[in-house]
């Protein structure tokens, strides 16, 4: 599988519960860094708030995810959120919720529906997109072939990410997993080609 989705540009949902507020952001993101960035961020933002709770996945296969109840009662608050994620199917994605808390306790149940919801908010005012896993290959060849790579790559067009043209030219490209290996043998096809890992 090498397709994933995830959000175009961060978002944001507001939801209320017996006065309890519960502000919402999702936000797309690509490394554990990034997603202790924002909690920093929002945690100093909204330092009066209650409990600022998180999750999030990373990953194509979405295999690195994290929740975080902040405080409230175990599983009440970052499990929902990261159901949400995952019930919307993304990844490379993090959902900050921030509780200000009215005066009335919402229990269990109440709390695992307003995070659920909260998080929605923000996943369903997100822009989605799918996107491709790709893989970086980096080919080697005399100037005399360029022809002949420059036509393999129009055909199969694989982002070019670099190029250098001297008497030894070399190309990195970026390519869909999926027609990875496709590339790979058409372009070790062309004479004295190479591929560098």
């Amino acid at each position: 599988m090498d397709l994933y989705k995830t959000i175009k540009q961060a978002s944001e949902g507001y939801y209320t519960a017996k006065r309890s507020r519960f502000l919402s952001f999702a936000f797309p993101v690509r490394t554990v860094e990034e997603v202790r960035g924002y909690v920093q961020e929002y945690r100093k933002k909204y330092f009066d708030a209650s409990h600022v709770c998180w999750a999030y996945t990373l990953g194509a296969d979405r295999s690195s995810f994290r929740a975080n109840d902040d405080g409230e009662p175990s599983s009440t608050a970052g499990k929902p959120i990261l159901g949400q994620i995952n019930s919307n199917e993304l990844t490379d994605v993090l959902v900050i919720v921030v509780r200000y808390f009215g005066g009335v306790e919402l229990g269990t149940s109440g709390l695992i529906v307003a995070y659920r919801t909260a998080a929605t908010a923000a996943i369903d005012a997100a822009t989605i997109e799918e996107r491709t896993v790709n893989v970086e290959l980096t080919v080697a060849f005399e100037y005399p072939y360029l022809n002949n790579i420059m036509r393999i790559i129009k055909e199969e067009q694989p982002e070019i990410v670099s190029q250098k043209f001297e008497m030894t030219c070399e190309m990195t490209l970026h390519i869909r997993k999926s027609h990875f290996e496709r590339l790979k043998n058409r372009l070790l096809q062309v004479k004295t080609a190479c591929l560098k890992e």
